[in-house]
């Protein structure tokens, strides 16, 4: 389980760089990815249809405003796993 959490993670943080354009050594877990990293709203909605797309995941509008790290990000797609 621990190595399909450290796929999601790695995933999730290249679709935040690669969203971004910062530097993969800032994407850590505890990240905000608002106030650390420098997303704009649009941005945040950016980086949840590519997580979905990503891992062929739905995620409600709810959940996605509660993304406020990068660590939330992952949870979330970690606990969508069958």
């Amino acid at each position: 389980m621990e190595d399909v959490r450290t796929e999601i993670a790695e995933r999730v943080k290249n679709i935040i760089v690669g969203q971004l354009a910062v530097e993969k050594s800032k994407v850590v877990d505890d990240a905000s990815i608002v106030d650390d990293l420098g997303a704009d709203s649009l941005e945040v909605v950016q980086i949840v249809m590519l997580i979905e797309d990503e891992f062929g995941i739905t995620i409600p509008d709810a959940p996605a405003e509660e993304f406020l790290t990068v660590q939330d990000a992952i949870d979330f797609v970690v606990a969508s796993q069958p």
